[in-house]
């Protein structure tokens, strides 16, 4: 029997992309796992807490449903050669709205910028990408 089940693959470290959603569109924010599918795993909340809680649960069941058909799973690019920190200056007046956002939304300062700078890079690839040379 393979070790790879559905807690193997629920544990293992997926890139999530965290989108604002415009007060046009309702607001609120959008997150998905593009690795396993874009829009295959997708949820959006009112926070980016519910956003992430729903992504969970939506992750587990298409995970579950894969394992299922026997469709192979990706899984996610190793990363040997980043430890994940850094340390950045910034001016107290932006230490502090960042803050003040993150406690709005129900998630840790870390979280929060993470989830911006995933979002900033985001954006900038879909920029370069629909950019004409």
């Amino acid at each position: 029997m393979s070790t790879k089940n559905l807690d193997y693959f629920m544990t293992l470290p997926y890139r999530i992309e965290l989108q604002e959603i415009s007060q046009d569109l309702g607001g609120g924010f959008s997150v998905c796992i593009p690795a396993l599918g874009r829009y295959a795993v997708h949820a959006d909340g009112e926070t980016v807490l519910e956003a992430l809680e729903k992504l969970e649960e939506i992750k587990r069941d298409r995970l579950a449903a894969y394992l299922e058909a026997d469709v192979t799973i990706p899984e996610p690019e190793k990363e040997e050669n980043f430890s994940g920190k850094f340390v950045l200056r910034i001016p107290k007046y932006l230490h502090r709205e960042l803050s003040i956002k993150a406690r709005q939304n129900n998630v840790s300062l870390n979280q929060f910028v993470a989830s911006l700078l995933s979002s900033g890079l985001h954006v900038e690839h879909l920029e370069r990408s629909t950019s004409t040379p």
